[in-house]
């Protein structure tokens, strides 16, 4: 089975404070990880850092079996530009402030870095567009703005965007957390069927019923490390760790 994701030893020290504090983990093709744990715990920096977003301090991190950096007595060293550029097409990264372009349509907003990007034509990349919309229940709003869409509806254009570069790692950071509990509903079923399809999916999220329910392992972070990688009945049955336990009580 191919490795979509492998960090090793990774640290990300923002001057004195240090947020990540050598954290390993891999994910392998068609593995779908949560990653849940209080907020200050790093999640967000671990997404960050492997979508080049930030700079990693020390560590190292490999994209689909490919280096994007490696450790050294300095500190990470990374690829060359070129090099980052093809492994960054390799993710896409689904925000939790959706960040469509507010002045282009619902289809604009999808065909736009297919065919900036990747260089696929007007007709191809909105061929494309369309099949995804269809997917999530949303073609009937290709013309649409992002300010005609409820919080839902923004959310699943985002995901249709991000799935639009056919990548093959999909990063979530904290997709509903912007959205009312009536819309999380339908954002969280886009993602089981994707899922379902097997696609290979890190999700930051607060959603233990989804982490339980629909990923293969569960990861808890705290204070910059991971403290626990398990199967979710094991992360979820308490696992005697008094700080996971502490955590999910508050659920």
């Amino acid at each position: 089975m191919n490795t979509m994701l492998e960090v090793n030893g990774l640290y990300k020290n923002f001057k004195e404070l240090e947020v990540l504090r050598g954290v390993s983990l891999k994910i392998d093709e068609g593995e779908v990880v949560a990653v849940i744990g209080p907020s200050g715990s790093g999640k967000t920096t671990l997404l960050r850092c492997v979508t080049q977003l930030e700079r990693a301090t020390r560590g190292s991190i490999k994209i689909c079996g490919e280096v994007l950096c490696e450790d050294s007595p300095d500190g990470s060293v990374y690829v060359d530009k070129q090099k980052r550029h093809e492994l960054l097409l390799k993710m896409g990264l689904v925000f939790q402030s959706f960040n469509l372009f507010p002045h282009y349509n619902v289809l604009k907003n999808i065909i736009k870095a297919p065919m900036d990007v990747q260089g696929k034509s007007r007709q191809e990349a909105e061929e494309i567009a369309r099949r995804l919309l269809e997917k999530m229940n949303l073609a009937d709003k290709e013309g649409a703005y992002p300010y005609q869409l409820s919080g839902g509806q923004q959310q699943r254009v985002s995901i249709a965007r991000a799935m639009a570069l056919s990548p093959a790692l999909l990063l979530f950071d904290e997709p509903t957390s912007a959205l009312d509990p009536e819309l999380t509903g339908e954002v969280l079923k886009v993602i089981r069927g994707l899922a379902d399809e097997g696609m290979t999916m890190m999700v930051v999220t607060h959603e233990m019923a989804f982490a339980r329910e629909v990923a293969d392992r569960v990861i808890f972070m705290d204070d910059g490390v991971i403290v626990a990688d398990d199967r979710p009945e094991a992360i979820f049955s308490g696992s005697g760790n008094e700080r996971i336990e502490a955590f999910l009580s508050r659920f």
